[in-house]
């Protein structure tokens, strides 16, 4: 299954290290796919002191659980996205967060779930009708019920 990886995911599996995410994160590939867009990386430099912060991490460390976090993630460059999709993600996330635009192209590109713990965006997502959104707790199923 491809699931496209948001950047509160990524962050909330670098801010709590042992929580479940970044165990699905890192070792789930053989059951997922992951992909996210090149846009998640400017998110993460951008936000590099904020997490230096609240991990009390040092700089060797947070590049070291960036990378291990997103090692098994494929990222993509989502200026080559067709412009058809990225303007059919644009319509759908204008009125929550237009910063989402690339996650939710690349999701519908992709034909993927799109992965966030965002709930206004999920739930702004489902009530416009785009079902391609899952949880934690979902994948979470979905990896017990495969075992």
């Amino acid at each position: 299954m491809k699931i496209i990886v948001d950047t509160n995911i990524v962050f909330s599996a670098i801010l709590n290290s042992n929580s479940s995410i970044p165990k699905i994160l890192i070792h789930s590939p053989s059951h997922f796919q992951f992909y996210s867009c090149s846009f998640l990386n400017l998110e993460l430099l951008k936000h590099r002191n904020k997490l230096k912060k609240y991990t009390k991490l040092s700089d060797s460390e947070i590049e070291e659980l960036v990378a291990l976090v997103t090692n098994n993630i494929t990222f993509i460059n989502e200026d080559l996205l067709p412009h058809k999709t990225i303007h059919y993600a644009v319509k759908l996330v204008e009125l929550i967060d237009i910063n989402d635009t690339p996650f939710v192209a690349l999701t519908k590109h992709l034909k993927a779930k799109l992965w966030t713990g965002d709930k206004e965006l999920a739930n702004g997502l489902l009530l416009k009708g785009f079902k391609d959104v899952i949880t934690t707790s979902q994948l979470i199923r979905l990896l017990v019920n495969s075992k």
